[in-house]
């Protein structure tokens, strides 16, 4: 009878630290629970932040783009102007080829 009543004891006792390790991986369990939650958060902030960084990069490019393309125009309008030591044709030669590839955009 004294060996089932120190058997008994013993289980009682595993028992208790096994509900208490439980415990303990519950309140591990919640904590990462509530780290993945802010980390999903800031990934989301991030990727709206991104979002307009990208909206707003490529809209300058647009302009730049525009920009560039209007003062090419402008440039192939003006007559050629020979200067010395310029190779043959000059900028003014460039300027067609620059159009064509920026129309490409």
């Amino acid at each position: 009878m004294e060996r089932m009543r120190k058997k008994n004891e013993a289980l009682e006792a595993e028992l208790l630290r096994s509900r208490e390790r439980e415990e303990a991986a519950r309140r591990e369990l919640a904590v990462a629970r509530e780290r993945l939650r802010m980390s999903e958060e800031a990934e989301e902030r991030l990727c709206a932040q991104l979002g307009e960084v990208e909206a707003e990069a490529l809209a300058q490019a647009r302009e730049y783009l525009l920009q560039i393309q209007s003062l090419m125009k402008r440039l192939s309008s003006l007559p050629p102007q020979p200067r010395k030591g310029a190779a043959p044709g000059g900028a003014a030669a460039l300027v067609p080829v620059a159009l064509e590839r920026a129309e490409t955009f």
